[in-house]
C-alpha cells in the first residue's frame, strides 16, 4: 500500500479531514478534530496508526513491520511498515481500528455528525 493508496482509502471513511498541521512532510488524517493517522510523505513505507494497548502489544509480537510508535505515545500508537509481509487487508484492519478508536471517543454529539449514527 503506497501513500495514494492510503490516502484515499482514508478519505473513504465518513468525516475524515486531511492536514499538515506539523510541517510540509507529516500527512495527518483525522476524525472529528482528532488524529487517527499520520504518514511521513517522503518515505512513504510506514505510518503511525493508534490501537488499544493490548492489541497494540499484540500486533507487535506477531509482526515485526509493528513497532512502537515513533514519537507518539508507544502504549497507544504502532508504526507500522508496508514494506514487508502485511498484506493489504490487514493494513486496512488497523487503520479501520484506529478510525474506530478515535471516532468512538468523541462527544456523542460529534460522533452522530460524523457516522449518522450513535455507533
Amino acid at each position: 500500500m503506497n501513500v495514494e493508496e492510503l490516502r484515499d482509502y482514508c478519505l473513504l471513511k465518513r468525516g475524515v479531514e486531511e492536514s499538515f498541521p506539523f510541517d510540509s512532510e507529516t500527512l495527518v488524517f483525522k476524525a472529528g478534530g482528532k488524529i487517527f493517522l499520520l504518514i511521513g510523505l517522503s518515505t512513504g513505507n510506514r505510518f503511525n496508526v493508534k490501537c488499544n494497548p493490548e492489541r497494540a502489544v499484540e500486533l507487535r509480537e506477531q509482526f515485526s513491520e509493528v513497532q512502537p510508535g515513533y514519537h507518539m505515545n508507544k502504549v497507544h500508537w504502532n508504526t507500522v511498515y508496508t514494506d514487508g509481509t502485511l498484506n493489504r487487508k490487514q493494513l486496512c484492519d488497523m487503520i479501520d481500528h484506529s478510525y474506530e478508536l478515535i471516532v468512538k471517543s468523541l462527544p456523542k454529539k460529534v460522533r452522530e455528525e460524523i457516522t449518522g449514527s450513535n455507533l
